[in-house]
């Protein structure tokens, strides 16, 4: 049974990493590779505790292992503790944020091999994993609130890590700003929680939830503020538009963020508090259908896109938005279960973008074709991940995704939704492959593959991509989640296709798949033709349906700055200020009196100050003479020192 410090280590290695790093290794600025694997190892060991913790939350009762809290604040009566939840859910998390910043770092190594700042990067990654670790560990919302908000920042670091890169810069403010709107609804729900409960405890707020104590407005209006936050982090509609901007930063950290850490905050948030949101309806249909128009919503663009990254970035969104559909329709299991796969096979493609861009200088979809001869090993193991993603028996995606459409069966406008986007994702994951890998090479110089480095973890991952789906066979996933649902989600091998839905999901994404082939492989169709027939809707999508000249154009120059700040600039200078200035009695008392007391000041109140700062001056330009820097003078005065010491000592006795 693993014990409270091995629990506590998983926060604090990668910590003790990142202080080592920045305090130590960075400042020293020799054998830059040292802070890697410095990073690699505590986060490595941070794995098998996790895992270690998993297994013991398996074979303990109600799988749960108690750890006792630690005091944190005790201000006039408020206390707040810094406990632990180790349950199915942290484990799972543990275990998916673990492996996959393993996997991440160790890949960086090629990847960010000869950049100036990879000392700062790793530093960044291991406060990164630390962060994600206290937010999933933590038993209380305040707590979980200041991890969330250190998420927030290492991702401003990360995306914003090529700081010279205006782009890259601006990426980094967009998502630390976009994302402070979502968190504003978070802290406003923990003030409110607080204020009528007396407790920030999840276990307590969930079990107030349960019995009914905590309900009506305050319930509902709650887990809305958790849910905004949630939006923000986890980048749903509508505020997921810092999601595609942040792949300016390094793509190891889009695979970091897209996949086991900033993205997975917001779903494993409302998972965590999901009681609350059970017994809210309200709440829980809002999650259900900003899932579901999310989901979609991000498909039509990840349609269109050239630039490969930025289509693993729609698809990420729409990936989320299928989980926040699972939890407003089928429970946590089926949610957390779709985010471990998704965790798997996501990190995996976009570990394989990065593969490509070394091989071919560009992520430019358009200047590629034919890699498949050159890089064999990326394409295969990102085939194996787009597979999973589209859905397609037995890879893991299908196992999860299938779940989640055949929940929201009951709600018809739901369940189409999710079908449109089953179709949607396997149409743009195979534009993306038989664009990229088939075909004649478009791009310039000569491709090849990657080295051990940065294959090892593609290899690696197409594991779990391929077969964690197998993890519930008979329920055993969804056994370690006690929220209501299911515990029973799948029978076995062949028992998800009892139910109509299965056949109806595969036939659209094999339809997806076979769409693809026919456009980008056959040349049946014309995908030019059909973006010029469909011309006004194309440059919709492709603008993005003008979501960030909504944001950035009308919200904040328009609205903002030319309205409400411009006001608030006209009150202040001519209102405030051209009244004061015409009143009489400024001439009396600003001329005269304040006149006054400005040759005080300047005279008397200045003089002293500047006096004591000359003398201090003076005296130390004295003292200085005594520091001559030789060691020589320094040990004469010692010897006298010690002299006089003894001749005194001598003297009294």
């Amino acid at each position: 049974m693993i014990t409270a410090p091995f629990v506590w280590a998983i926060l604090l290695l990668p910590l003790a990493a990142f202080a080592l790093i920045a305090l130590v290794l960075k400042p020293l600025k020799t054998a830059p590779a040292l802070s890697g694997y410095v990073s690699i190892t505590a986060i490595g060991a941070a794995l098998g505790l996790s895992l270690w913790a998993l297994f013991g939350v398996i074979g303990a009762e109600h799988h749960e292992i108690f750890i006792a809290p630690l005091e944190w604040v005790n201000v006039a009566g408020l206390t707040i503790n810094f406990g632990i939840i180790l349950d199915g859910l942290t484990a799972v998390m543990l275990v998916v944020i673990t492996f996959v910043a393993l996997m991440v770092n160790i890949y960086s190594q090629g990847y960010m091999h000869g950049d100036p700042g990879y000392p700062r990067y790793y530093a960044f990654l291991s406060l990164f994993a630390t962060a994600m670790i206290g937010l999933v560990l933590s038993d209380n919302l305040f707590i979980t609130f200041a991890f969330w908000e250190l998420v927030g920042l290492c991702s401003y670091l990360l995306i914003g890590f090529w700081f010279e890169r205006p782009a890259a810069a601006i990426a980094a403010k967009k998502a630390f700003i976009v994302t402070r709107i979502g968190d504003f609804g978070f802290l406003a729900a923990i003030l409110l929680l607080f204020a009528n409960t007396g407790t920030l405890d999840i276990r307590e707020l969930n079990e107030l939830a349960i019995v009914g104590i905590l309900a009506g407005g305050v319930l509902t209006w709650g887990a809305l503020g958790i849910f905004l936050g949630a939006v923000g982090k986890s980048a749903q509609f509508p505020l997921h538009v810092w999601l595609p901007d942040a792949m300016e930063g390094p793509t190891p950290v889009s695979a970091l963020i897209h996949a086991a850490t900033m993205v997975a905050a917001g779903v494993f948030l409302v998972a965590r508090t999901y009681p609350m949101f059970e017994h809210s309806a309200t709440a829980l249909t809002t999650v259900a259908v900003v899932g579901g128009i999310t989901a979609i919503f991000a498909a039509t663009m990840g349609l269109v896109m050239h630039d490969m990254k930025r289509v693993l970035a729609y698809s990420t969104i729409s990936q989320l938005g299928y989980m926040m559909l699972g939890l407003g329709t089928g429970g946590v299991a089926i949610a957390i279960f779709h985010l471990m796969n998704h965790a798997f096979f996501k990190s995996l493609l976009f570990l394989g973008s990065g593969s490509v861009n070394h091989a071919t200088g560009t992520f430019d979809m358009r200047r590629m074709g034919g890699l498949k001869k050159y890089m064999p090993k990326t394409y295969w193991t990102m085939m194996i991940a787009s597979l999973s993603m589209a859905g397609i028996w037995p890879l893991s995606g299908f196992f999860s995704k299938d779940e989640i459409v055949a929940g929201s069966a009951t709600q018809p406008v739901l369940f189409t939704l999710a079908l449109i986007t089953v179709f949607m994702t396997a149409f743009y994951m195979f534009r993306l492959m038989f664009m990229s890998f088939h075909g004649k090479y478009r791009g310039e110089g000569h491709p090849h593959e990657s080295p051990l480095v940065m294959t090892a973890p593609l290899l690696i991952l197409a594991v779990p991509a391929a077969f964690s789906g197998f993890l519930n066979l008979t329920g055993g996933f969804g056994a370690l989640f006690g929220h209501g649902e299911s515990v029973s989600i799948l029978k076995g091998l062949f028992g998800a296709f009892s139910h109509g839905e299965t056949w109806l999901s595969l036939g659209l994404a094999g339809s997806g798949i076979l769409l693809a082939y026919a456009i980008y492989i056959k040349g049946w169709v014309n995908a030019d033709s059909i973006s010029r027939r469909f011309g006004a809707i194309y440059e919709l999508v492709k603008r993005k349906y003008f979501m960030d000249e909504l944001y950035e154009k009308v919200i904040a120059e328009l609205v903002l700055l030319r309205g409400v700040f411009a006001g608030f600039h006209f009150f202040d200078s001519r209102m405030l200020d051209n009244g004061l200035n015409t009143l009489l009695v400024q001439n009396i008392i600003t001329r005269k009196l304040f006149g006054k007391m400005r040759y005080f000041d300047e005279k008397a109140v200045d003089g002293a100050v500047n006096g004591v700062a000359d003398g201090t001056v003076a005296a130390g330009s004295v003292l200085r003479r005594a520091q001559t820097g030789q060691l020589q003078t320094y040990g004469l005065f010692i010897s006298m020192g010690i002299l006089v010491i003894v001749v005194a000592v001598f003297l009294a006795g």
